[in-house]
């Protein structure tokens, strides 16, 4: 793992002081795994690949260093917890409605010593009641579909603000049906970047939706309701 991760970091522009903990990361997912269902992937190639390098890829794209980041529905942590282990002055908060996964990312914090990062157990659309409009970047690797994505994500950044979500690259259709719940939330889609994860052929997608003007008070919506009437 530690030759993927030195060598994919170094093809990101990225710094690699930050690889004992990425691995001992990895090491606590894969142990916590066999008692608790966090991830399919296992391997620690993949693990290096396909969740750490894939997470820390947007520090390409994005200087978060001192920033406000929250990552909604971050389950086993990501992208959350490697972009605040390779950029470590980002406030993160990584948000999941399943409090066993929190308690989970509690404990790698504690392990890594981790202080300015926040774990909340809750649901994206009652957080943002007390957090609205409060962070510099929100993000998500969830795989909802954008429109659901965008009413839960975009409220919580403020104006200037950015939600990058990562996406497939034949999101394409799924982002043109977003298009009008993005305008309605306060958002505009500023850039799409594809990136190949090093190490793999594998591409993912960047999705840049600035926030450029407030969201209305009446969303987000209760989840039964963003579910049954996207925007």
């Amino acid at each position: 793992m530690e030759q993927l991760l030195h060598a994919g970091l170094s093809a990101l522009g990225l710094p690699t002081d930050g690889i004992p903990a990425l691995e001992r990361f990895g090491e606590m997912l894969v142990e916590k795994n066999k008692v608790m269902n966090l991830t399919a992937i296992t391997e620690p190639a993949d693990v290096a690949t396909l969740h750490f390098l894939d997470s820390v890829a947007m520090l390409g794209e994005v200087d978060l260093a001192g920033k406000t980041m929250v990552d909604v529905g971050t389950g086993a942590g990501f992208p959350g917890m490697p972009l605040r282990i390779v950029c470590p002055t980002v406030r993160m908060t990584l948000l999941d409605s399943l409090n066993k996964r929190i308690d989970f990312l509690k404990e790698v914090c504690d392990e890594l010593g981790y202080a300015n990062v926040d774990c909340v157990h809750g649901r994206a659309e009652e957080f943002a009641v007390k957090h609205r409009e409060s962070f510099d970047f929100a993000t998500s690797r969830a795989v909802a579909n954008f429109q659901l994505l965008t009413e839960l994500c975009l409220p919580l950044v403020k104006v200037g603000g950015t939600f990058i979500a990562m996406k497939s690259v034949d999101s394409d259709e799924e982002l043109k049906a977003a298009e009008k719940a993005i305008s309605i939330l306060g958002g505009q889609v500023e850039r799409t970047v594809d990136y190949q994860i090093p190490g793999t052929d594998v591409t993912h997608r960047l999705v840049f939706i600035k926030k450029i003007k407030e969201t209305p008070k009446k969303y987000p919506r209760a989840f039964a309701k963003i579910k049954k009437n996207p925007l």
